[in-house]
């Protein structure tokens, strides 16, 4: 237990630039699993890093993430946060989690996927008229993400490049950008959200948020402001991820020798490889989103008081050699894959499948249409996004 002479240790460990876990994060896998950080802002969590503690802590109902709204909890970001469906328990969550889920299945998203591979062939084309060396990241990583949530909720071509700016100052960490501007761009993407629901509810159409608007008012399912901030989350989350996702894959692919020519050799591996990425990959900057205990419960032989805030970042579970063989190694032919990239419990990320099928499609078109694709530049000049919760190259150059 830390004290006063010993307070828990800063947290993040280092810079997040790039891909490379910091080596602290192994250390504590070994040594400390669930051990004391102390966090930007709101003080000391508990900081789990083993793969079955992790998956407790996310499916446990004991540990809150209801209980941090409107509280000064531990967490990266500044403390600016609305309440939506990934602050809720049960039942509120999973009354808004039913509304949009069935727009989520396996089966809706893979009848997507042909319009989803003409988006892909519409950017690649794009990439190769661009010249050569092109921004890969630019051309193809993020406006493939933003298209498809566009059309699915129906946001306007005109409007995407304005939604892709207020999320990206929406989602900074605080580093570089003031929690004014931060709250700043969240209240633009609610405004705009907010008037594109009042066009959607005197004009429908065939989009989600059509969808949605018709469950609100007919079954009063969702509240005004529910209804909002659900679709803000949406539309946020839909592209963000995935957009730095693509990036960093190609980026993995290009900087190890020979994966690349796999995926050009054996098509058929892409949807294995996708996993094993994803598995590998870091997306998140660290733990966050914290999670408040509602009564004493004990995780990895640590008893964690009732009040406490626990962070967790599944990453680093999918980093833990008891589940995974040589955990550090991107092994493109790995069969045992039980990854949480996509989290674990309740709070399992809605959007798992349209995510599979872009990156899907985006690794086996470029591998199809650009076999001799690398990058233009040494790994080591690639610029990575900064003062965002989300990892990813900012640019990608590429030549083939």
């Amino acid at each position: 237990m830390t004290t006063a002479e010993h307070p828990a240790p800063s947290y993040p460990f280092g810079p997040s630039e790039g891909l490379d876990l910091h080596p602290r994060y192994a250390e504590l896998r070994r040594e400390d699993p669930v051990s004391r950080v102390t966090m930007p802002y709101g003080g000391e969590a508990w900081l789990v890093t083993r793969y079955d503690d992790i998956k407790v802590v996310l499916a446990d109902s004991r540990f809150s993430r209801a209980a941090t709204v409107g509280q000064d909890v531990p967490r990266m970001r500044p403390p600016i946060e609305s309440e939506n469906i990934l602050s809720m328990d049960p039942p509120d969550h999973s009354r808004l989690r039913k509304l949009v889920s069935k727009a989520f299945t396996v089966r809706r998203i893979e009848e997507l996927r042909p319009r989803v591979q003409i988006m892909v062939d519409e950017l690649v084309d794009d990439l190769l008229d661009a010249g050569q060396p092109a921004d890969l990241a630019k051309t193809v990583a993020w406006p493939l993400p933003v298209r498809v949530i566009s059309e699915l909720l129906g946001v306007p071509k005109e409007d995407r490049d304005n939604f892709r700016t207020w999320t990206g100052l929406a989602l900074a960490t605080g580093n570089e950008t003031t929690p004014e501007q931060i709250e700043e761009a969240l209240n633009q993407l609610l405004g705009y959200m907010g008037g594109l629901i009042v066009q959607r509810r005197e004009k429908p159409t065939d989009d989600l948020l059509s969808g949605l608007i018709q469950a609100r008012d007919d079954g009063d399912k969702l509240s005004e402001q529910e209804l909002i901030v659900l679709a803000v989350t949406l539309l946020a989350a839909g592209h963000e991820t995935t957009a730095n996702q693509i990036g960093s894959h190609v980026y993995q692919l290009l900087t190890r020798e020979g994966y690349w020519q796999r995926l050009v050799d054996d098509p058929e591996l892409v949807p294995g490889a996708v996993e094993e990425l994803l598995r590998h990959t870091p997306l998140s900057v660290g733990a966050d989103n914290a999670r408040v205990a509602l009564e004493d419960v004990e995780v990895g032989g640590r008893l964690i008081r009732k009040g406490e805030a626990v962070v967790v970042m599944p990453l680093l579970g999918n980093r833990d050699a008891s589940v995974f063989e040589r955990p550090d190694e991107l092994d493109l032919d790995r069969e045992k894959n039980p990854h949480m990239a996509f989290g674990h419990g309740v709070h399992h990320c809605l959007g798992a499948p349209l995510a599979r099928v872009e990156l899907q499609l985006a690794l086996g078109t470029l591998a199809r249409r650009l076999p001799n694709l690398r990058l233009a530049e040494a790994p080591a000049d690639v610029p990575w996004r900064r003062d965002k919760i989300v990892r990813g190259p900012s640019a990608l150059l590429v030549t083939w």
